[in-house]
């Protein structure tokens, strides 16, 4: 006689869950986000993802935050180029290390931040193409409905914090202007290269071309102000 199968933990469930939204979001955009839906692709039972999330702004809420884990996930992945700033101890969300300004580290550690950030670039464009389609139509939301708004402002600051402590140890002044800077113009990227006017006759990522203009985005922000 065959053992039952378990069923996964609470929180297995809950990132399946938010997983599967946001690719119902990035494949037909949140007309396409039900929690029907969402049991089906994902092969739960019926009424599981109400279970979990009760209203449609509850599941939303969840897909930022699970867009925040991947996000901060990917900046860690950046190696070295993170250890710069130890920002890889998620006791020390931004704390002294990311603003005391450390001396200005040689060119060579802002040719491998320029190179780190290219390849993520080039990851989110390719590879990870369909998450940051959902990021973008999830944003628009949080725009028409208050109730989201604090969401999503709180899923967006881990990545300003990471951001400002590795521009802090490639010798930022103003490290936290810096990094709102590099996110706003790498989320402009971002949204030019997949949904922009010329999206789709754009050649295909090239990792050279977005490492001349990681660099090229670096030098801005780390320049002295006026």
């Amino acid at each position: 006689m065959s053992t039952p199968r378990k069923s996964p933990p609470a929180a297995d469930r809950r990132t399946l869950i938010a997983d599967t939204a946001i690719d119902l979001v990035a494949a037909a955009g949140l007309r396409g986000l039900t929690h029907r839906a969402v049991d089906g692709a994902a092969g739960l039972p019926a009424g599981s993802t109400s279970y979990y999330f009760r209203t449609r702004t509850a599941l939303i809420g969840a897909c930022y935050q699970r867009l925040a884990e991947l996000d901060l996930g990917d900046l860690g992945d950046l190696g070295d180029v993170g250890d710069l700033a130890g920002i890889g101890d998620p006791g020390d969300p931004g704390g002294a290390r990311a603003s005391e300004g450390p001396p200005a580290p040689p060119a060579a550690d802002r040719e491998a931040a320029a190179a780190a950030l290219a390849g993520l670039l080039h990851r989110w464009l390719t590879v990870g193409r369909a998450r940051q389609l959902a990021r973008f139509e999830l944003s628009l939301e949080a725009a028409r409905n208050p109730e989201l708004e604090a969401d999503f402002h709180r899923a967006g600051q881990g990545a300003r914090v990471r951001a400002s402590g590795v521009l802090a140890a490639l010798g930022a002044q103003r490290p936290e202007e810096a990094a709102e800077l590099l996110v706003a113009w790498t989320d402009g990227l971002l949204y030019d290269r997949l949904a922009g006017a010329l999206a789709r006759s754009r050649p295909a990522p090239d990792l050279a071309e977005l490492t001349s203009v990681t660099r090229r985005m670096l030098d801005a922000v780390l320049a002295r102000p006026a």
